[in-house]
């Protein structure tokens, strides 16, 4: 049995919870343990969820309140400090997931903008046909088509069984989510005022 005090919020957050626990004196990996921490159980309680943040919105932040919460040893995950081999492995796999939405992003960006610019009119032709917007189309595709590739060869060799991949990891979302913002930031300038209107789209995006 564990005795847990602490806050990581939110009143319908969820039933059942993933948490890391230090169980050791020192500061490794080997220190941290990982226990399932149900709503209900006494000491732990929800917060307020945290709306209206910049960011993923679907992705819920709240807080969780731990106030002497006894945790029984069949909620222990593994075995005590095994978890901060299985955190490495989930944060290199999150980075990777983190570089694939930004390849939806960059996706849904081009799809937008290059429509867009074969709609719009300015002094009789479509803008689609200016110099100024082509280049933005064309250096969003190649950059959008250079991270896919990244994105899909770094998948394709993740080893989900172990941990050790945090280079390619790293360096798919450093190359990635910049990629996906710029791509973003050149649709809402093709778009112009409309670029800041949610009927577009390119504004949640960015």
């Amino acid at each position: 049995m564990w005795i847990t005090n602490g806050t990581i919020d939110g009143t319908d957050t969820g039933d059942a919870f993933l948490l890391y626990a230090k169980t050791g004196s020192g500061r490794s990996p080997n220190d941290l343990s990982a226990f399932l921490i149900e709503k209900g159980m006494p000491g732990f309680t929800l917060g307020s969820k945290i709306e209206d943040k910049c960011g993923m919105r679907a992705s819920n932040t709240a807080e969780l309140v731990f106030s002497d919460v006894k945790v029984p040893a069949s909620n222990l995950i593994g075995k005590v400090g095994g978890a901060g081999l299985c955190m490495m492995r989930n944060l290199e796999i999150e980075r990777v997931v983190l570089a694939a939405m930004s390849l939806g992003i960059a996706r849904r960006s081009i799809e937008v903008m290059t429509r867009y610019s074969q709609e719009r009119k300015a002094f009789g032709k479509s803008i689609g046909d200016y110099g100024q917007t082509q280049k933005a189309i064309a250096e969003s595709y190649a950059e959008y088509m250079a991270g896919r590739t990244y994105v899909y060869n770094v998948a394709r060799q993740l080893d989900l069984s172990s941990y050790g991949n945090t280079l390619e990891a790293d360096g798919v979302k450093l190359y990635a989510a910049p990629m996906a913002k710029n791509i973003a930031d050149r649709a809402i300038q093709i778009l112009g005022g409309n670029g800041y209107v949610g009927q577009y789209q390119v504004e949640r995006l960015w």
